[in-house]
């Protein structure tokens, strides 16, 4: 049995404004270390449920090794499971068929129900079509009742969702909000973007491709083996902010980007709610904007209480950790001038995956003036912000002709897995060096 993590958070900001001044900026990083307590007696372990969703469409078949390592991938997966977890396996094509165990529920993980759940996957066959919303909504009636628990899910696909409405699947999405969290990886390069990205989005998860099947494996284990990390679930970022301030945004900068601000559950006067899912020994940064009605020349305000917030049944919630975001009006223009490091940083990279985004939707409609500025600017940015990882990406769409201005030529040729593998990751930030 592991101890709870112990939360800790750290608010970086500039809180001098200039005379009149209203926009409040914060990056706040949130740590969750590894409990320094005895293992958690006086609270049980929270429970775990996995579910395991592997396209089994016809696509899948066309190539033979996408299937054989698809299955190799849900194995290792229900290998890496702790003993004791909830669990089910489900093959997804144009319906949403349990492979293991065979009713619609999740079975404990020993090593027997494991071996059975082997055998299962080893016996699927491809076929059909692609109905990604019945896969979602199928995990989302295995999970059901599981209070307490940590539910992850997740899911592979080759294909691009069409062999239901996109409304059904829309309806999914919406259902399974704040259910269960959905890592989601596509396989190869027919499948669309924007659709899984979508979808881990609303569900607090990640996407990537995975353009060689041999990776599904590695991937796979690497998810479930994070999932089994878990140990704190329903956790939510509380921002609580004075009278006649608006929350601007609030978002999740690293280890990716993803915007939380229409996720708020209101939760008392002047305060909201917004969704990070569930937590083991990790740590993640959160940019938090707040415009407040301005002050005279000296004035000090607290602008924003944030806090780390578990939810508890029937209650408020448990406070893990607080930070504090203030104010200050001064006429002093080197102090209200002072770029926080933090925050230029990761506003660096909010902008680096828009132009990346929008730059690579211009070079598919053929806009490729619109594509070569938004690219270039990204390979600015990523030089600037030191993302090396994105800069790599970048190069194989681009050429580069000066790297710090962001002078680029687009490639006559790109591979289509590289340019879905640049869209996929563009929400992937490199982290900042802590001022």
């Amino acid at each position: 049995m592991s101890a709870r993590p112990d939360f800790h958070l750290d608010v970086y900001q500039n809180e001098y404004l200039p005379e009149g001044g209203r926009e409040v900026n914060a990056v706040v990083t949130v740590s969750a270390e590894a409990g320094s307590g005895p293992a958690v007696a006086a609270a049980p372990t929270v429970a775990a449920a996995e579910v395991i969703i592997v396209d089994c469409s016809g696509s899948m078949g066309f190539a033979r090794d996408k299937m054989r390592a698809a299955k190799q991938a849900a194995s290792v997966a229900v290998d890496t499971l702790r003993d004791g977890v909830l669990f089910a396996v489900v093959a997804g094509n144009h319906e949403a068929t349990m492979v293991y165990p065979k009713g619609s529920q999740l079975v404990v993980a020993n090593a027997q129900t494991k071996a059975f759940a082997r055998g299962a996957i080893g016996g699927v066959q491809p076929g059909g079509g692609t109905a990604i919303g019945q896969w979602l909504t199928m995990a989302n009636r295995l999970f059901a009742g599981h209070q307490n628990t940590i539910k992850h899910a997740i899911l592979l696909t080759d294909g691009r969702n069409e062999h239901e409405q996109p409304a059904d699947l829309d309806r999914a999405i919406s259902q399974s909000e704040g259910q269960f969290v959905c890592d989601c990886r596509g396989v190869g390069a027919e499948w669309e973007v924007s659709e899984l990205r979508r979808i881990a989005s609303a569900l607090l998860g990640s996407v990537d491709i995975v353009a060689d099947p041999a990776g599904l494996v590695a991937d796979f284990e690497a998810m479930t083996a994070t999932a089994m990390g878990k140990a704190v679930a329903d956790v939510a970022l509380r921002l609580w902010t004075p009278q006649g301030a608006t929350v601007k945004f609030v978002k999740q900068v690293s280890p990716s980007m993803a915007d939380l601000t229409d996720r708020k559950v209101v939760s008392g006067p002047q305060s909201a709610d917004y969704p990070t899912g569930s937590w083991g020994t990790e740590s993640r940064d959160y940019h938090v904007c707040v415009e407040v009605n301005p002050a005279g020349v000296g004035d000090v305000m607290l602008a924003g209480r944030v806090s780390l917030v578990l939810a508890v049944p029937d209650g408020p919630g448990e406070v893990l950790g607080q930070g504090l975001v203030k104010a200050t009006w001064t006429d002093d223009a080197v102090l209200s001038t002072r770029i926080n490091p933090e925050v230029a940083h990761y506003t660096g990279q909010a902008e680096l995956a828009d132009v990346i985004q929008e730059g690579l939707e211009a070079r598919k409609v053929g806009d490729l003036d619109t594509a070569t500025a938004k690219l270039g600017r990204a390979v600015a940015l990523a030089t600037e912000t030191g993302n090396t990882d994105t800069a790599k990406l970048l190069s194989k769409v681009v050429d580069v002709d000066d790297p710090v201005t962001g002078t680029v030529r687009l490639k006559s040729k790109v591979a289509e897995v590289d340019a879905m593998t640049l869209d996929t990751r563009s929400t992937k930030t490199s982290r900042v060096r802590k001022s």
